[in-house]
């Protein structure tokens, strides 16, 4: 045998000595014992550096820049997956811990020491700290992604595969260097995610769409339909919602056009809010509800619930799912029957998330019934698609109505569009508000009150770039009339002259 054949024997003798010391260490600590003080972390030893972070790749051959990722190091990494569910005595016992709880975050590092110290491992502090902090984020919080949750300047985390995490920041999307391990990590942080909220996630129910405790939401998607590996995206909830102010202090909309929205939502207009994804018309349809007068009765009607309505007489509902192992039926409620069953409850104002599906038939005729002063969102570029949009969802409603008897209910049910929109800049604006004025034969009328510009701008509709206004087109509502009624006297100071357009 020669030299180097003795030195890989050697080698592959030590490592295999070590692991199953590691093992029989493991397979002792099945059932951990309650807390006691921590046992000393093992003294460090030399040994690879931990977090290794690639060197910046070239740019992709579509001209994209790549980002260089921070990988966990291959030793922390085996480690950190041998230990996961080693450390607790239940899959499910720190489903309810969180990061930040003193107690529950030394417990898991007394456990960790304990088994450390039984498998006679030899750490550097530098691995000792990273795999510390890398357990601590798998049991007790989001995994990878747990600093991207915890920073309050990210408001959506994206995650497409294990090398693939996107965030967005201040409007703009880009990929972050946080990566997993590998697919097995992601599954591990999308079962502790969905296990609290009583839902499933497995190859019988592939798809969860959820909310999480502080409110955010959250989306998973796993293999084999997301063909990257497992798919969650979080839409972060703040802290504290945006107000009237903030908006105005944002430009999303100037305060004469806040005055507008405030009179119309009090005299009780139907008032739908149109937009793209992430345009931020659930942030909008929160501030709107916000000037309902606080003696209404609101009922708050959502797939996952995300309005902070602020009035004492609110009653909040929520999808749910069939209950898990059943016939995929029972204990299912959707947003139609939520809306049908609402209309039984006496509300003064209706106010739904989204319509997306023949809902939108049923919050037609709560408007066109007497629940005037309701709101709801569509996902739709521009008022005339959002009125295309409506009809589609009417007729998924499995009614065989003509498309003119829907036009006409729709033309006779809401009072205006306010259209949300992300602009190139990552700005989130109000670029259009539009009445619906009625029918002219077969075609809805719809005439814009305000619309966003941009300095020069020659084209017709709002403008997508940003450094422009949310500027008055000079035509007065046909409802001005009932915003009289309710003590709302708008001046030429709102509603302008039209001058800006003909410059």
């Amino acid at each position: 045998m020669s030299f180097l054949q003795r030195r890989l024997s050697e080698q592959a003798k030590r490592e295999a000595e070590e692991r199953a010391s590691f093992e029989a260490a493991l397979s002792g600590f099945d059932e951990p014992e309650p807390a006691q003080p921590a046992p000393a972390a093992p003294p460090p030893a030399p040994a690879a550096p931990a977090r290794v972070k690639e060197e910046a790749p070239a740019p992709a051959a579509n001209g994209h820049e790549t980002v260089a990722k921070l990988r966990t190091s291959p030793r922390v990494a085996q480690l950190r997956k041998q230990l996961r569910p080693k450390l607790l005595s239940t899959p499910d016992e720190a489903d309810e811990w969180k990061r930040g709880d003193r107690e529950k975050e030394q417990l898991i590092v007394t456990r960790l020491n304990t088994v450390l110290q039984k498998a006679g491992m030899q750490l550097s502090q530098a691995e000792y700290e990273e795999l510390k902090e890398a357990l601590l984020n798998d049991l007790l919080g989001f995994g990878a992604i747990e600093p991207l949750v915890q920073s309050k300047a990210i408001s959506e985390i994206m995650v497409t595969g294990a090398d693939m995490i996107f965030a967005e920041q201040k409007g703009k999307l880009r990929e972050n260097e946080i990566v997993f391990d590998d697919e097995e990590h992601i599954q591990w942080t999308a079962q502790r995610i969905v296990r609290p909220l009583q839902r499933t996630l497995d190859r019988a129910n592939p798809m969860v769409d959820a909310r999480l405790p502080d409110g955010s939401r959250v989306h998973i998607v796993m293999p084999p339909s997301a063909l990257k590996g497992t798919t969650i995206t979080i839409r972060k909830f703040p802290s504290k919602p945006l107000t009237v102010d903030d908006l105005i202090r944002f430009g999303s909309f100037t305060r004469e056009v806040a005055q507008f929205l405030e009179a119309c939502i009090v005299s009780r207009l139907n008032i739908v809010v149109a937009g793209g994804t992430g345009s931020g018309k659930t942030t909008l349809l929160n501030v709107l509800s916000s000037y309902i007068p606080e003696e209404e009765r609101i009922l708050t009607i959502e797939d996952a619930a995300e309005l902070q309505l602020t009035q004492r007489h609110v009653v909040s509902l929520e999808t749910a799912p069939p209950i898990p192992g059943g016939n995929g039926v029972d204990g299912r409620l959707t947003i139609r029957d939520l809306v049908k069953g609402s209309l039984r409850m006496r509300p003064d104002r209706v106010v739904v998330g989204e319509c997306r599906g023949g809902e939108a038939l049923d919050m037609l005729q709560a408007m066109n019934t007497g629940h005037d002063g309701s709101l709801t969102t569509v996902h739709a570029n521009s008022p005339r698609d959002a009125v295309a949009r409506l009809e589609t969802l009417c007729l998924m409603a499995g009614m065989d109505l003509p498309v003119l008897v829907i036009r006409q209910q729709i033309a006779a049910a809401i009072n205006m569009f306010v259209q949300q929109a992300r602009l190139k800049d990552g700005s989130r604006k109000i670029v259009q508000v539009t009445e619906v004025q009625g029918m002219e034969g077969s075609n809805i009328t719809l005439q814009d009150v305000f619309v966003y510009r941009t300095p020069g701008q020659t084209g017709q509709g709002y403008s997508h770039a940003g450094g422009g206004a949310l500027e008055p087109t000079g035509f007065r509502p046909n409802f001005e009339e009932k915003l009289r009624e309710h003590g709302f006297k708008l001046g030429a100071n709102v509603f302008g002259g039209g001058s800006k357009f003909n410059k």
